[in-house]
């Protein structure tokens, strides 16, 4: 493994690096005030590693949530993996060992880092996205290891911390839109969106909403890759 494909990796997590680590230390702050300290950040950013299932996970650990309750609001909250990574099947397809790291640590920022496809020339295509996905996963630990520790010592109110990881999504969106000429997948998320919105409510839109975007996406994907070729 080369210094340079490090390099390159380490500068390509870098806008992920600010975010997470804010996050990071939004939910260890948290999680500390729930009463659960640094050891206990460690490792659900060790093992977990979601970022908006771990800030949903501080509220079911406060309530005191069953297992049945905490396991369907996970599969609610993630959910949305299950349709974005369908498209890095090909990508991870030959990857090896690192296969399973990659799958285990592709959060919604990862995925907008290696989706695009791009590797420095003459590098491993599957070292490149391994040193990425573990950059990013490290980011988060520090955060949520300095969130715990700074929830220890100082005392403020915590409230609005959780909008943090909203904001992130927001970044990560306006960033994909400016760094592409294409669209049209772009709008057809927002409208999808904002029509289950309106008709199946705030608490079970995040389903309908996927499901609706990838089936438009799929019908419409000539149409996607004709605009990108125009362009």
């Amino acid at each position: 493994m080369s210094k340079k494909i490090i390099k390159e990796a380490f500068v390509k997590s870098l806008p992920v690096c600010a975010g997470y680590v804010v996050l990071g230390i939004g939910f260890g702050i948290l999680l500390e005030k729930t009463g659960y300290g640094l050891s206990w950040a460690i490792l659900m950013s060790v093992v977990i590693y979601a970022g908006s299932c771990q800030y949903v996970g501080v509220s079911l650990i406060a309530g005191k949530a069953s297992l049945a309750v905490t396991a369907m609001t996970t599969l609610m909250v993630n959910a949305r993996h299950l349709f974005y990574s369908i498209s890095m099947f090909d990508k991870y397809k030959d990857a090896g060992k690192k296969k399973w790291y990659l799958i285990f640590g592709l959060t919604d920022e990862t995925y907008s880092l290696l989706c695009e496809g791009a590797c420095p020339e003459g590098a491993d295509v599957h070292t490149y996205q391994f040193l990425v996905t573990l950059f990013d996963q490290i980011y988060w630990i520090a955060g949520s290891a300095v969130g715990a520790v700074l929830g220890s010592v100082i005392t403020f109110s915590t409230a609005g911390i959780e909008f943090s990881m909203t904001a992130l999504f927001v970044t990560v969106f306006v960033e994909q839109w400016l760094t592409t000429k294409n669209h049209l997948p772009a709008i057809l998320g927002l409208a999808s969106t904002a029509v289950c919105r309106l008709i199946f409510g705030r608490e079970i839109f995040l389903i309908p909403s996927m499901i609706t975007i990838l089936t438009a996406l799929t019908f419409m994907r000539k149409q996607t890759g004709e605009v990108e070729v125009h362009e």
